[in-house]
C-alpha cells in the first residue's frame, strides 16, 4: 500500500490545528464559566436558560470532554459527533430563549472543519469536489 495515500498535506494540518485554537478556546472559556458559576453566571444559568444549578457541572465536564477527544489525534472525529450534539443542544437551548444562536452554530461547523482538514479518512468519506470533477 502507498504510505502516500495516508500522508496529510503539510499546509491542510497546520491549517486544521489553526482553526482547532479557537474552538478549543471558546469550549475552554465556557467550561471555566461553568466550573467557576457565580451569582450572574448562576443568574442567567438558571433563570433565564431554565437549566437546573445541579446540571452546571456535569454539562462542564461534557464541554471538557470534546476538547480532549477533539485534541487527540485518534479520537479527533468522536470529538466532533460529541461536539455536534453538544453545540445542538445549545443552539436549541439559545432559539428557546430567542436569543443569538449563530455563535454555537459556527463553533460546530468550524470543530468539523478542523477534523476535515486534520484527518484524511475524513476527507476520502466526504471528499469536496467541483462539478467538473464529479462527472463520471
Amino acid at each position: 500500500m502507498n504510505s502516500d495515500m495516508h500522508a496529510n498535506p503539510k499546509g491542510l494540518t497546520i491549517t486544521g490545528w489553526a482553526l482547532t485554537v479557537p474552538v478549543v478556546g471558546l469550549l475552554c472559556f465556557s467550561a471555566l464559566g461553568k466550573f467557576m458559576g457565580g451569582p450572574e453566571f448562576d443568574k442567567n444559568f438558571v433563570v433565564k436558560l431554565g437549566y437546573p444549578a445541579s446540571t452546571r457541572i456535569p454539562i462542564a465536564l461534557a464541554e471538557v470532554a470534546c476538547i480532549v477527544l477533539l485534541l487527540i489525534p485518534r479520537t479527533c472525529v468522536l470529538g466532533a459527533v460529541l461536539l455536534t450534539g453538544y453545540m445542538g443542544g445549545a443552539m436549541a437551548t439559545h432559539i428557546r430563549v430567542e436569543e443569538a444562536w449563530f455563535v454555537q452554530f459556527l463553533v460546530g461547523v468550524v470543530g468539523w472543519l478542523t477534523v476535515y482538514c486534520r484527518v484524511p479518512a475524513v476527507r476520502r468519506v466526504l471528499p469536496i469536489r467541483s462539478e467538473a470533477s464529479s462527472k463520471i
